[in-house]
């Protein structure tokens, strides 16, 4: 990949996307397509095969998706699994007939089973039932993984798969119904210290494993596997580090300086049980996570103070 090849980065208003545009103008790539909704609408195949054929990209980072957290998944089942089936086949079908060297599949942990053995291996894949809550997104990414292996097996086009864990970073979207649980409890603590409430409602009992990767950490693994990786076999992308939900609500409170309670609503949700990916196949090829959690956390605050409130 050259530093004048055309890249086009699918979703790059997203926070993984404009991560990864961030990435690529850091290391001096000069002709990067930022594609976002207002440009194209890649759930139509008319609409994404016009703006292949006008723009022509030699490589291609699939970070487009409509995303959220258990609350947004459970009430819009339907767009969730509409709207990425129909991105992701459209971008990987007019990637193949308009010649990209290379194609990056971005899909999400929640492709494992809801019971899976821990931390979870890449083929633990399809082995049992998905955590409901989000079901229907997670049946468009493995989906998705299974066009990208068919397009690899029939047409030999180059194209990974990358299943990052939990993210978190800039241009996140810190909505509390609709964004990522890290996210989202960043908001309502924060909410909650500025208007002096004296508790803070969660949901579940806090129980609940996650790892957590920042955005710049995946974006840089995007771009590691992008030159270094070539097979189709899909490969997890996290810390391989967890910690359960009501610890996650502390370090938030501890750096936000939020000294009141935490009340858990049981009658919400936990989500899976654990969820934590073995990583060591990609660390096997070169590539590890850099960003420390607490830091990861606090450079987002401060992100957020200064973009969203």
């Amino acid at each position: 990949m050259n530093f004048n090849d055309k890249i086009l980065v699918a979703g790059s208003n997203g926070m993984v996307g404009s991560a990864i545009v961030r990435n690529l103008k850091q290391k001096g790539y000069t002709n990067v397509i930022q594609a976002t909704r207002q440009w194209v609408n890649f759930t139509n195949q008319n609409d994404t095969n016009i703006f292949f054929e006008s723009i022509k990209p030699e490589y291609v980072f699939l970070s487009a998706a409509k995303v959220g957290g258990i609350m947004a998944n459970k009430t819009n089942p339907a767009e969730f699994i509409y709207d990425n089936l129909m991105i992701q086949s459209n971008i990987i079908h007019a990637s193949l007939y308009n010649k990209v060297k290379k194609v990056l599949f971005l899909g999400s942990s929640c492709i494992y089973p809801k019971f899976a053995t821990q931390p979870i291996t890449e083929d633990q894949l399809m082995s049992g039932p998905l955590e409901p809550t989000n079901d229907a997104y997670a049946i468009a990414k493995i989906a998705g993984i299974k066009l990208c292996q068919a397009y690899s097996q029939q047409y030999g086009m180059n194209i990974v798969s990358l299943m990052p864990t939990n993210l978190y970073g800039p241009n996140d979207n810190f909505s509390i119904h609709e964004g990522h649980v890290l996210a989202a409890l960043l908001k309502k603590i924060h909410d909650a210290k500025i208007s002096n409430k004296p508790t803070v409602e969660c949901w579940g009992d806090g129980s609940s494993m996650r790892e957590f990767l920042h955005v710049d950490d995946l974006a840089e693994a995007c771009y590691f596997c992008m030159l270094n990786y070539d097979s189709s076999d899909i490969l997890n992308v996290g810390t391989g580090i967890d910690m359960t939900i009501k610890d996650l609500v502390n370090v938030i409170a501890n750096i936000i300086g939020y000294e009141g309670e935490f009340v858990w609503d049981t009658t919400k949700p936990n989500g899976t049980p654990r969820k934590v990916l073995n990583v060591d196949k990609i660390k096997n090829i070169g590539w590890e996570p850099k960003i420390e959690l607490n830091f990861g956390i606090q450079e987002t605050y401060n992100w957020y103070k200064e973009n969203e409130i």
